[in-house]
């Protein structure tokens, strides 16, 4: 799996604004960038298998008192094929290649669902209830070295 860089500006990733689940979003993380900065590696992805884009992966920013969260979503004809659980293991990857001291995170609806099985699987402990200000109620999850 390789992960594909969405740049900082539409204009800029032509590619995917012609795919069909890749156009859905990548307004959203060029917006995002506008939001938060545009800080790679800590940037939003997209994962390329046997010359395919599989799903869209993401760190939710730069990191902040050393830690960064992570986000992913598989597209819907790849799913249920390990490709959630090895776009996390690359985000985590591309982390600590950067920085071994960063502690990378996650959140997930507060159930146990396909994410919960997939961080687990990724070495993600989790650490419990809290409340997020975007999205209310989650679970959240440290990656566990």
């Amino acid at each position: 799996m390789r992960l594909v860089p969405i740049k900082e500006h539409l204009h800029e990733n032509e590619e995917f604004l012609h795919h069909p689940e890749c156009s859905k979003n990548v307004g959203m993380c060029v917006d995002f960038y506008k939001k938060i900065g545009f800080n790679p590696p800590w940037i939003c992805y997209y994962a390329e298998l046997d010359g395919e884009l599989v799903g869209g992966f993401a760190f939710k920013g730069k990191p902040v008192n050393n830690r960064v969260e992570i986000a992913y979503v598989v597209f819907p004809a790849f799913q249920n094929r390990g490709v959630g659980s090895s776009g996390a293991k690359a985000l985590v990857t591309l982390a600590d290649e950067t920085d071994p001291e960063i502690i990378v995170t996650a959140r997930t609806l507060p159930e146990e669902n396909y994410s919960a099985r997939l961080l687990r699987k990724n070495n993600f402990k989790w650490l419990g209830v809290v409340e997020d200000e975007e999205d209310g109620t989650l679970w959240e999850w440290e990656y566990q070295k």
